[in-house]
């Protein structure tokens, strides 16, 4: 059985705050394989000041290039239209044999907007969560973040699903089941790096440097 996650986002530019977090994922799930996925048209961001989908998937490439587990999709840049998480994994689980197990790598923040997304309760018969959490500790059930994520969960999709600490997750008998993982802080944000490329100022451990000197090639974010 191999074990493969779906992490997707805009990726504008990719940092070295989601290789880290997607390092830790990988290796706390024993995943197999990470398929990272820039979306061409996100439904939820204003495309001002989005580089071209060519320069992120570049980015990107860089960003993972010692490292195969870590595979580039460019499936949402291929496809017309907005890029809708739920085309997305229906796309893997169709071409993916059965026995793959597929999980989809979402941070807290864009889980608890997850209502929002389109056919967001047929993604919750589809396939398990890893949501990333920078404080939930499965030891402090107090955490407000843990509160928050299990209010969401039991008042926005489903009162019957109950948290598990054994698992670390949240389970439903007819749902798939919503994963808690403890990553990393990491103190960076692409809206950061792209005010500082701006403003003239160094990027340097924010970005790989490979990802730095594409960057300055390029001329991007100026």
């Amino acid at each position: 059985m191999r074990r493969i996650g779906l992490f997707g986002g805009t990726f504008n530019p990719i940092h070295l705050g989601h290789v880290q977090v997607v390092r830790e994922v990988k290796a706390g799930f024993g995943l197999d394989e990470i398929l990272i996925i820039p979306s061409a048209l996100p439904p939820h961001k204003e495309l001002n000041g989005v580089v071209d989908a060519k320069d992120r998937l570049e980015m990107i490439r860089l960003a993972f290039s010692d490292d195969p587990n870590f595979v580039i999709s460019d499936v949402e840049l291929e496809r017309s239209g907005p890029s809708y998480t739920i085309d997305t994994v229906r796309h893997f689980k169709s071409i993916l044999s059965e026995n793959t197990e597929l999980y989809l790598i979402v941070g807290l923040d864009a889980f608890l907007e997850i209502d929002t997304w389109k056919s967001y309760n047929d993604l919750f018969l589809l396939i398990p969560f890893i949501v990333m959490s920078r404080t939930i500790n499965k030891e402090n059930s107090t955490k407000s973040e843990w509160k928050s994520l299990k209010n969401y969960l039991q008042s926005k999709i489903s009162k019957e699903y109950t948290f598990s600490f054994a698992q670390s997750s949240f389970n439903h008998d007819k749902k798939q089941p919503v994963c808690v993982f403890n990553v990393t802080p990491v103190d960076i944000s692409s809206t950061t790096i792209r005010k500082r490329i701006k403003a003239g100022r160094s990027i340097k451990r924010l970005v790989p440097d490979i990802v730095e000197d594409f960057i300055k090639t390029k001329g991007l974010y100026l």
